[in-house]
């Protein structure tokens, strides 16, 4: 019996997937290692990144609260350096200032918020200037009005040189005790008080006579926000009406030894111990003048004889009394010009704007 050999089979690739799916595995895990190692190197710098950009926000964080803090400083600094401390204050609404000063429902808070709407609704007083609070603030009350007003010289210094009245009290007049002026809380006293007081009556002559001349409101406005600003051109100006107001109570008392009539405001203080002269005048009450008190109700009668101006007063802790609205002095000789001012306890004052 004869055997057919049976025909060889065709080659076939029976391990060929097998070896395709090994390199698949083999790329796939060197792939998977890659991007493992590319990550972990990523991840890294990734973290460095991300701290070192904390590191540097929280840096200038510091640095921006820093430089805030140093440039505020240094802003009120120079606010503080270059500001003008104006001792009169802006114009205010005058109800605007009462409601923010006098809150609550105590008794004087009532009478006062009374007195402020008296102002408002009977004298049709809108505004009101705050004055620095000190013991000046009367006659800078006063006098910033007749710059801002360019009201002209009292008739008696038209006709005398008021620089030399310091000389003349004492050649003329033998006022050696003049050297004893107090100069408010500078105190000084001795030889070169007529030099001082010199300095300042010519300085209250020079300003008054520049104000006087400015004709436009405005301007002689910006002039006083300049002029009450400067500290120690006011506490010269301040001395100076101090002293005119010591040399009309010297002139008056010599008309009375003379037997002259004068004005019964002065026989008022020639009658206290205190007054009855014009030295005792000028120790007990002048001196202490811008140091330890202001001026006295007597005192303004003698600043607006002195001034020729009629000083008008509401004293507002006398509302409802005869003594709300009072005038220093009562009965002007002549036709004064007049300044309103408005004080809460007679110690100090504000001027009010019509």
């Amino acid at each position: 019996t004869s055997v057919t050999a049976s025909p060889p089979r065709p080659h076939t690739n029976e391990h060929r997937p097998v070896g395709r799916s090994d390199q698949v595995h083999h790329w796939i895990l060197l792939t998977s290692q890659a991007l493992g190692t590319i990550w972990r190197l990523g991840k890294g710098s990734v973290m460095l990144a991300v701290s070192f950009l904390g590191a540097s926000l929280c840096y200038f964080r510091r640095l921006h609260l820093y430089l805030g803090h140093r440039l505020k400083w240094w802003i009120g600094y120079l606010q503080r350096k270059f500001k003008r401390n104006l001792s009169v204050e802006a114009e205010v609404d005058l109800l605007s200032y009462c409601a923010r000063e006098w809150k609550g429902e105590t008794p004087r808070a009532k009478l006062m918020r009374k007195a402020y709407e008296e102002l408002f609704w009977r004298y049709h007083i809108k505004c009101v200037r705050q004055v620095k609070r000190d013991n000046y603030d009367a006659l800078r009350s006063v006098l910033f009005q007749i710059f801002s007003r360019g009201i002209s010289f009292p008739s008696w210094m038209k006709e005398k040189d008021i620089v030399k009245l310091p000389e003349k009290l004492l050649f003329s007049q033998g006022c050696n005790w003049i050297q004893q002026y107090s100069f408010g809380p500078e105190k000084y006293t001795g030889s070169n008080v007529f030099g001082k007081l010199r300095k300042c009556v010519e300085l209250l002559k020079t300003q008054w006579t520049e104000f006087n001349g400015i004709k436009d409101y405005h301007k002689r406005g910006c002039m006083c926000n300049i002029l009450f600003s400067d500290a120690i051109l006011e506490y010269k100006l301040y001395e100076a009406l101090k002293f005119i107001m010591l040399y009309q109570v010297t002139e008056v008392y010599e008309q009375m030894k003379t037997k002259k009539v004068i004005p019964s405001l002065f026989r008022l203080l020639f009658a206290r111990e205190t007054s009855s002269d014009p030295l005792s005048f000028m120790m007990n009450h002048l001196n202490s003048v811008g140091d330890t008190c202001g001026l006295e109700q007597i005192d303004m009668f003698i600043l607006g004889y002195s001034l020729e101006v009629k000083i008008k007063v509401f004293r507002l802790f006398k509302f409802n009394s005869r003594d709300f609205e009072v005038c220093y002095p009562e009965e002007p000789l002549r036709e004064w010009p007049e300044i309103s001012l408005l004080t809460e306890n007679d110690r100090h004052y504000h001027i009010p704007v019509f």
